[in-house]
């Protein structure tokens, strides 16, 4: 009786096992997006004293992006995350002159690209696209109305404050930020439980490393570079997390992981901010460490092990390329910037020439096509924030205004220190056409361009038409 009884249960753990995902379905994502985590606070991309053998772990079985860019603050950021788009192009419940956009329903998130399709969708952490204050925020903006089931969050960062709310209700003021990471995670982790025999979208935007910096009991003090080490250490212990419980529900081979940043990180904090080395500036600037960060995706079986990317991708191509691969579609009409990266992902092609056009919340600042960066001269104006408060945000050399274009080879001058311009006038004047195109079509100068916002029925151009992106599906 016993024998049988053992066999039994055996046999109920397997069936628990294969009652999750087939792996013939479609498949799940999931983003973790960090705040304010600089391009090398990650050891795999070279932190020196900063221990990350989660994300570390992740990049071996995966792919590692060194090209990867975001937007240079946090609202802008999960605007062109959520839809795909420059920020210039969103709709907004506002004025336009606020850095944080009200993103408004009329824009179509990752969320409600997939939910069509099958996928069960969460948000978990910071959202910061109803408004910038914790009290102060439009509540028809919140996750639930933008193609969330699913939201345990705070709406926007902890500047002082962290309030929490699950779906439209307030459940806890002034949470214990020391506490939040871990929280998150078990929101995560419990998403993951209810939903695995679904596909599902969770898109897990912690509040750490943004100030104020908190960790919890159990990290405090343990790295080799302060508090802000000890928060970076105990959001990769917590990485390591969902990728056991994936292990654990069976659904590790049949779910993407994506792992990045908003911006890049915010200098003026000094010791509680990050490090971009060896790029140059930092948060609210347009230089290559204001919106390069670190990126990671994994997906045993479906993204190549070990692979190492430089081709320039963005946090604009999710949208388009989890929906290529989900089977979903992407709206018909509006522009959408992001290009479907998903063949350089699965490792079926190693080539990628796009423009990136870099902005400055409301004005256009420099472009990138393959190895070189044009930033155009700066025209000061008194009444903008970005003149106003900006500048301290940044290191007193990184602060300079250009009095004319200036010219970067980024494949050998990583840290934008020689204008190279005089000797390339072929690539100053190419890249000058972009830029001309970008402010006319995207927007410039709190000027939104020509095809931002939704289009109706009429036809519309984007980059491509004009000129030619290699290696994009």
């Amino acid at each position: 009786m016993k024998q049988l009884t053992t066999i039994f249960l055996s046999l109920l753990s397997v069936a628990c096992m294969q009652k999750k995902q087939d792996p013939a379905t479609k498949p799940n994502f999931i983003i973790i997006f960090t705040d304010d985590q600089g391009y090398s606070d990650v050891g795999c991309f070279g932190s020196p004293n900063i221990k990350t053998p989660n994300l570390d772990k992740m990049a071996s079985e995966g792919m590692k992006f060194t090209n990867f860019y975001a937007q240079t603050v946090c609202g802008p950021s999960r605007a062109a995350l959520m839809t795909g788009c420059y920020p210039m192009r969103n709709a907004r419940n506002d004025n336009g002159e606020a850095p944080h956009p009200k993103l408004s329903l009329s824009e179509v998130t990752i969320a409600e690209v997939l939910k069509p399709v099958g996928y069960k969708t969460g948000m978990i952490g910071k959202w910061d696209l109803a408004g910038h204050s914790p009290e102060r925020f439009n509540p028809d903006l919140l996750p639930m109305h933008q193609g969330f089931d699913e939201s345990f969050f705070t709406p926007t960062s902890n500047d002082s404050k962290a309030h929490l709310l699950r779906n439209n209700q307030l459940v806890e003021e002034n949470a214990d930020m020391s506490t939040l990471t871990k929280r998150y995670t078990d929101e995560a982790i419990d998403f993951i439980e209810k939903s695995s025999e679904q596909p599902f979208f969770l898109y897990l935007a912690h509040t750490m490393p943004h100030t104020k910096l908190a960790v919890s009991d159990a990290f405090r003090g343990k790295s080799d570079a302060g508090l802000y080490g000890d928060v970076i250490e105990e959001i990769d212990f917590n990485v390591g997390r969902i990728l056991a419980k994936l292990k654990e529900n069976g659904l590790d081979d049949n779910t993407y992981v994506i792992f990045t940043s908003d911006n890049g990180p915010w200098w003026i904090k000094k010791e509680h901010g990050g490090h971009a080395d060896p790029l140059r500036g930092a948060k609210t600037s347009a230089w290559e460490g204001g919106l390069r960060v670190p990126a990671i995706i994994r997906a045993p079986g479906k993204v190549p092990a070990g692979k190492t990317s430089d081709v320039v991708a963005a946090t604009i191509d999710l949208l388009p390329t989890l929906a290529q691969i989900a089977g979903a579609s992407t709206p018909k009409d509006r522009v959408i910037d992001g290009l479907d990266i998903s063949a350089i992902i699965h490792g079926k092609s190693t080539e990628l020439e796009r423009p990136f056009f870099y902005y400055q919340h409301h004005i256009l600042r420099a472009v990138r096509k393959g190895k070189w960066k044009l930033h155009l001269p700066h025209s000061p104006d008194s009444t903008s924030i970005v003149y106003a408060k900006w500048p301290i945000h940044s290191a007193p050399d990184d602060r300079v205004l250009f009095s004319k274009q200036m010219l970067y080879d980024l494949e050998n001058d990583i840290g934008e220190t020689t204008d190279v311009s005089a000797e390339n006038p072929e690539v100053v004047a190419e890249l000058e056409k972009l830029l001309d195109w970008a402010k006319e079509d995207i927007g410039h100068l709190g000027a939104r361009g020509l095809n931002a916002g939704p289009l109706g029925t009429e036809p519309y151009f984007t980059p491509n038409d004009f000129f030619p992106i290699k290696g994009s599906n």
